[in-house]
This record gives C-alpha cells, structure tokens and sequence, in this order.
C-alpha cells in the first residue's frame, strides 16, 4: 500500500500570481518525479466547479455572507470526499489553489464572520485533514489589485473596497504567525524570477523531507 501523499495548498489575496506559481510549482514537483493532483477551491469536482460559478458570479442579488460561508463549506466537503482524500490515500501529493485558509481570511477577515462558526464547520466537514504545508504567497494590497485589474473582467469577491483585502491580508499574516511552521510566506510583490526561487526552495525542502528523489543533473 502506498504512502500517505502530501497536502500543500497555495494561498495568497488578489493578484499575488498563485496560478503561475502553482504552474511553476507543479512542473519543479513532477521533475522530482511526485506523482500530483492540481486542484482549486471553490471547484475541484463537478458540483464545486458549480458553486464556484455561483460564488463569483457578479448579480444583482447580494450574497448572504452566512450562505456565501456555506456554500464554500458544501464545495469543500464534495472536493474532499471525491477527490483530495482518495488521491492522498493512493500516495499522491496534492497541490491545491486555496483551502480554508482562504475561508478564515475571506469570511472571517474580509467579511467579519465569527472564526467559532468556520472553526465548527471545519470540523464538521474535514475531520482530521489539515494542509501539511502552506505557502502564502503575499503582496502588498495595491500590488495586488493592479496585477488583477489588469487581467480584465473582475469577479464578485475582485470587486470589493480596499479595505476588505487589507483586512484579508491582515488574517492571512496573522494566520501564518500562529501556525507553528506549517506556512512558507513568499514574497510575491518581487520579480517573477525571484518569486520562483523562493517556491524552488521550498520544493527541495519538501522533497528532500518526504525522500522523493532529485532529478539528475
């Protein structure tokens, strides 16, 4: 039987370059020879993909934050159950865009929901699984939002004031503070180049942890 697989999620506010961190992240893995899933949430099955769709849609009719808290948590249970724990338990690491980290910093940070009531939930719907590692890919706010204004049409959450990714961003740090080693802040407010040795660092790290073997030179 196989190993347990490895749990790594990517967070990070608006604009930080988590897709093209990931895509870098996923390359230098399989070089390594790990066997990987890539996934997102919201989304990573069929019905989370849906709720994702609902979830960032712009529309006239504003969304409850208890229901937009619940709806994340629904997706999350789905791509739990169908996916992330199956491919864990085959021996495969899993790379995955956001997790509930993301949850405390949006809803909690951004939207002021009690951390008791997505505490509970997280419970409820993950059991024992937390992410192993966690790299928190972090930028200035202003950095940020000019990066993602400049990718075109904003979604419901790219929409909102200044202060709502401040508060954002100030959960995620003080989430990192407390997580007794589990997150890899990077400096994603430096150059592409730089970003990327900062994540290469962190998969050598990793590999040379778990035993997967370097690729030859």
């Amino acid at each position: 039987m196989s190993a347990r697989g490895l749990f790594i999620t990517v967070e990070g506010g608006e604009g930080v370059g988590k897709s093209t961190g990931i895509a870098f992240l996923e390359k230098t893995l399989q070089a390594h020879g790990v066997e990987l899933l890539v996934t997102r949430e919201p989304g990573g099955s069929k019905l989370g993909e849906e709720l994702r769709r609902l979830l960032l849609a712009v529309d006239d009719e504003p969304l409850d934050p208890t229901a937009e808290l619940l709806l994340m948590f629904a997706a999350r249970a789905q791509h739990i159950s169908g996916r992330i724990e199956p491919a864990l338990a085959a021996g495969k690491w899993v790379l995955c865009d956001r997790f509930t980290d993301a949850t405390y910093a949006y809803q909690c940070g951004g939207r002021g929901i009690d951390r008791g009531a997505v505490s509970a939930l997280e419970n409820l719907v993950q059991g024992t699984l937390r992410p192993d590692c966690t790299l928190l890919l972090d930028a200035p706010v202003s950095i940020g939002l000019a990066r993602a204004r400049m990718r075109g049409d904003l979604d419901r959450f790219e929409l909102e004031e200044l202060a709502f990714f401040e508060r954002v961003r100030a959960t995620y740090l003080e989430l990192a503070a407390g997580s007794s080693g589990r997150f890899r802040i990077i400096d994603a407010g430096q150059p592409l180049e730089q970003v990327q040795e900062q994540l290469l660092k962190v998969c050598k790290e990793l590999t040379a942890c778990w035993g997967v073997r370097h690729p030859a030179p």
